[in-house]
């Protein structure tokens, strides 16, 4: 047997096969096509490369966040620059994290593929062109904000923060570990918003492939992560869009506990007064005496 050519029983068995018949093709999309072939069970094909993704993304962006706060990198940058947290601290949440993504998540994306197959997902190639995953994403980070709004903002209600929401907020200066930290019930009810506003949209388009899906959830990770940091920089996103929230934001949040209930986007605090940020809390002061001399 030619050494170059492996049995059609391995994974790279089946791209080479593919490679063969599909030129036209590209390396991503045969190596797509390659691995649903090689697992023959697509349940099972798109229930791995789910969690797998999940995995990677989340700890492999949370990495340099842990190093940044042990080596003291970008000190002046910190935004509760006294509260950074131990190496211990960050060990038994990334513990409490992964305990939770097996026993809490790994059941719900095994459920991923049958639930979107039922609205119509799509996993098979060609992949959506660029444009496609572009608006497509846009269109699910403003669903998703204003799920995780209201949903957020009724978990500080009394007795659902005390009952749910409160673990979430052991860290009154979060870091990167921490943005998924929260109770098993509070995992469900925010991470139902970045999982089903993508079928939501799927079920009504019957336009969406499962590609789009994981950029996605990749790319909400990232944002989730990243507002977790604890740091601010004069490279932050939200200095070059206004509306963006950012670690700034909801660092106030975790520090204060009100207010600032966003994910991504600045409007609905702003527009529903529930911005905590020294101008909004400086407008406020603003109104009420102007309210007084109108008395």
């Amino acid at each position: 047997m030619n050494s170059t050519v492996l049995p059609p029983g391995t994974y790279w068995g089946q791209y080479q096969d593919i490679t063969k018949s599909n030129t036209h093709l590209s390396v991503a999309e045969r190596l797509w096509v390659a691995w649903y072939a090689w697992m023959q069970n697509d349940v099972l094909a798109t229930g791995i490369m789910s969690f797998a993704v999940h995995e990677l993304f989340y700890f492999g962006r949370s990495l340099p966040w842990v190093f940044i706060d042990s080596l003291g990198f970008f000190k002046r940058y910190k935004i509760q620059s006294n509260k950074v947290p131990s190496l211990r601290e960050q060990w038994d949440c990334a513990k409490f994290v992964l305990l939770s993504h097996f026993t809490v998540e790994l059941p719900q994306i095994w459920l991923f593929h049958p639930m979107a197959q039922f609205c119509g997902l799509s996993t098979s190639i060609p992949f959506p062109s660029l444009w496609t995953i572009t608006y497509q994403i846009a269109i699910f980070f403003v669903m998703e904000d204003t799920w995780h709004y209201f949903l957020h903002r009724a978990l500080h209600w009394g007795p659902l923060y005390k009952a749910i929401h409160k673990i979430h907020h052991q860290y009154s200066a979060p870091f990167g570990l921490a943005a998924e930290y929260a109770s098993p019930i509070e995992v469900m009810i925010l991470g139902f918003g970045t999982v089903s506003c993508p079928i939501l949209w799927c079920a009504f388009t019957g336009n969406l492939h499962i590609l789009t899906m994981y950029i996605w959830i990749v790319l909400r990770l990232f944002q989730a992560i990243d507002a977790h940091s604890g740091y601010e920089f004069p490279w932050s996103l939200h200095h070059f869009l206004s509306f963006w929230a950012g670690a700034d934001h909801h660092d106030l949040h975790h520090e204060k506990f009100i207010g600032n209930y966003s994910s991504s986007f600045r409007w609905w605090d702003y527009l529903l007064d529930t911005e905590y940020t020294p101008e909004a809390l400086k407008r406020r002061r603003g109104e009420k005496v102007k309210a007084k001399k109108t008395q």
